[in-house]
């Protein structure tokens, strides 16, 4: 579904991502883990177009994406969770949803408000209400509920666990796996490894802009000198 293969990124002079690679498949969750300033963040953003690639290959569906625009990549897709949420809140719920809304897709699920409620059951009981009148946490939900409006068939999240309420951190792992379990790829960033290994099939590890392991949540959870590397605080 998603390949990406020696992706270096600047931001500026600065060199962010040194030959970045990665794989996703249709129905998995991938974990991108790392510390903060790791490079996870820019990762995606650089898979969904917002940071231009200096080098390597993005390819969705066997298709290169690298070079087009953000606009042009959701279009064919590919959907991008950013940590920053970005609803727009003089908006109600129902008018965030809208305005994600993208043509059906074949091979995943066509979002609506019903099924969106299902998936988030807070957001089937605020339809009406502003977008700046919500938690953090819902706020977090409506992000990738609008998301999702757009159909995706694959989804990029950016560490969605942040900054949450425990119990809004237990629904979106319940969302993360009824996604995977409808077919829809994803790759996840975070720091939380409690939350990772919960939902995520496969992991890779980047530290200072450098994938530093790739393996089954199995393997990163048997290699403790691996964690101790480059998760621990």
């Amino acid at each position: 579904m998603l390949e990406v293969n020696g992706l270096h990124a600047f931001y500026g002079q600065a060199h962010i991502l040194f030959g970045v690679g990665l794989q996703v498949r249709a129905g998995e969750v991938v974990v991108l883990l790392g510390r903060n300033g790791a490079g996870k963040s820019t990762t995606l953003k650089t898979i969904a177009g917002l940071v231009r690639a200096r080098e390597g290959s993005v390819r969705f569906r066997g298709e290169a994406i690298e070079g087009r625009q953000p606009f042009e990549i959701a279009r064919r897709g590919l959907g991008y969770v950013p940590e920053e949420r970005r609803i727009f809140t003089e908006l109600t719920v129902l008018e965030n949803l809208e305005v994600g809304r993208q043509a059906a897709r074949e091979g995943v699920p066509a979002w609506n408000f019903d099924r969106i409620g299902k998936l988030f059951p807070n957001l089937a009981e605020m339809p009406d209400r502003p977008g700046g009148r919500m938690s953090g946490g819902e706020q977090q939900m409506l992000t990738i509920a609008r998301t999702l409006m757009g159909n995706p068939l694959c989804i990029l999240l950016d560490e969605p666990s942040e900054g949450v309420a425990p119990v809004i951190v237990d629904q979106m792992a319940a969302a993360i796996i009824e996604l995977k379990r409808q077919g829809v790829a994803v790759l996840l960033s975070e720091q939380n490894l409690h939350f990772a290994q919960e939902v995520g099939d496969r992991a890779y590890i980047i530290e200072k802009g450098r994938i530093r392991f790739e393996g089954s949540m199995a393997e990163l959870q048997a290699n403790d000198d691996v964690r101790a590397q480059y998760l621990a605080v």
